[in-house]
């Protein structure tokens, strides 16, 4: 068995000689590659670790014809991202799956229109392997250009209705889960239920506002105001609502930071959740619903295990070359009840 010298970087052939292995099955396991009997895996596992074998990238490139990376693209700007804990929680799963890929995420976002050849240009550049992308709009022209580049592509939310792409994408139940925070409202016994919806350009809370409407099929349109899924636009929305209808008696809102604004305009008022006003939000972000005063009662949807779900499906995509795209996936949601409605 071949030893290592000190300062030697140790070499495939070393691992395959420490694990009683080939070259070619060390290569396989290393690489990711199938076809390998699960005792050989470990073997080649331990010695890897023994040795501290680290691939060499740019030869994994041309045995593998992959780059090891994967570019996530928020149509976001830069303070929006990071000031959401929506978008934290999707990337933390995505980073976490890819891991497990033995892949590296690339982080792109877009501060404006001018964005959009560049990331084309960069993703078509054969940097990485392929692309998730979320938050969308509806007159985004971003997935069309990534389309063309021919990368692999996994969509986070439904695509806008119309849109010739055939992606596969993730997303969760928003319309059903509207249904369950309303219908909560009412058997709660509010009458006039507001809603304070997410922005119009995007089918999360396009779906959310008509899941609303299933269950309150004559809402008077004075009971809805328009947010943009921030802390600061929930707060003004609930204001508006109060001074447009004093007598409302629970809201709806499409998401956690828009709710707990409205909560804290609500207070400002002086009025009691839930006695006064029942409030429901979206989203149920731990960093959000911890910091709620009561504690919001919420729709929960999966959005760290919806970031892995994309991961998932791109690897399909990138796995299975040639063959059909792997289904989209609608995740469930449910209603946490707590002490806001």
């Amino acid at each position: 068995m071949p030893e290592q010298t000190a300062g030697t970087r140790p070499t495939l052939e070393a691992v395959a000689a420490r694990a009683g292995v080939s070259r070619a099955t060390a290569s396989r396991v290393v690489n990711g590659g199938a076809g390998v009997r699960a005792p050989l895996v470990d073997k080649v596992r331990q010695a890897v670790e023994e040795l501290g074998y680290v691939p060499n990238h740019a030869a994994r490139t041309l045995v593998t014809r992959r780059n090891g990376a994967v570019a996530v693209v928020i149509a976001e700007p830069e303070m929006r991202i990071f000031s959401d804990p929506f978008f934290e929680q999707q990337v933390r799963g995505i980073s976490r799956e890819l891991t497990a890929y033995d892949s590296q995420l690339v982080l792109l976002w877009v501060e404006g229109p001018g964005d959009h050849d560049r990331i084309a240009r960069y993703l078509g550049g054969g940097h990485v392997d392929g692309a998730l992308a979320f938050s969308l709009h509806d007159d985004d022209e971003l997935p069309a250009l990534i389309g063309r580049t021919k990368i692999p592509m996994v969509f986070g939310g439904r695509p806008a209705p119309g849109s010739d792409l055939t992606v596969p994408y993730v997303d969760a139940d928003n319309r059903g889960g509207a249904r369950e925070a309303v219908r909560h409202l009412v058997s709660r016994g509010c009458v006039n239920i507001a809603h304070i919806a997410g922005p119009r350009d995007q089918t999360s809370a396009q779906d959310r506002t008509e899941g609303y409407h299933d269950i309150l099929v004559d809402a008077d349109p004075g009971l809805c105001c328009q947010g943009d899924f921030t802390q600061e636009s929930g707060a003004r929305a609930m204001a508006e609502l109060l001074d447009r209808r004093p007598d409302l008696d629970g809201v709806f809102v499409s998401n956690d930071l828009m709710a707990s604004g409205a909560l804290r305009t609500l207070r400002e008022r002086g009025l009691r959740v839930p006695q006064d006003v029942a409030v429901v939000g979206f989203d149920d972000m731990a960093s959000v619903v911890g910091t709620t005063d009561p504690a919001l009662t919420t729709v929960r949807q999966d959005i760290e295990g919806m970031g892995r779900l994309m991961v998932r499906l791109l690897m399909r995509l990138l796995n299975e070359s040639g063959g059909a795209a792997p289904a989209s996936v609608i995740t469930p949601t449910t209603l946490v009840r707590r002490a806001s409605a």
